[in-house]
This record gives structure tokens, C-alpha cells and sequence, in this order.
């Protein structure tokens, strides 16, 4: 099953369209891939995501704002 993120303004929308579309093969890509990227999606308006596992939710929303 694929993994990946949903990307979702503060509101808990969908953040712009034109994001990067990643799919991961576990769960751990997928996690691992945000810590590297997690900056770069706030500078593009992303205020939180969501991760599923195909379209199963598995956890979030999760913001990326620094506390």
C-alpha cells in the first residue's frame, strides 16, 4: 500500500496544487522524507499535514510550525 501526505493550510484545507505529489513505500520513507522537506512546504504555505496509507489515515493533522 502506498504512503503519503496530505498537504493542508491551518484551516485544514488542501494546501496549494502545485506541492510535490510523493508516494513512499512505507511508512518510514514517508516520515523520513517530511524531516528533510518539512521547512521548504511551510515556506509554500503548507501548515500541516496529514499521512495516509493508501486512504486510511494513519495520523495528523500534524502542524509543521515550529512551537
Amino acid at each position: 500500500m502506498p504512503w503519503n501526505w496530505r498537504y493542508e493550510t491551518a484551516a485544514g484545507r488542501p494546501a496549494a496544487n502545485s506541492l510535490p505529489e510523493e508516494t513512499f513505500t512505507t511508512q518510514s520513507d514517508a516520515e523520513s522524507w517530511l524531516g528533510e522537506n518539512w521547512r521548504g512546504l511551510l515556506d509554500q504555505g503548507v501548515d500541516q499535514v496529514t499521512l495516509y496509507e493508501d486512504d486510511q489515515l494513519v495520523y495528523g493533522p500534524m502542524s509543521l510550525h515550529p512551537r
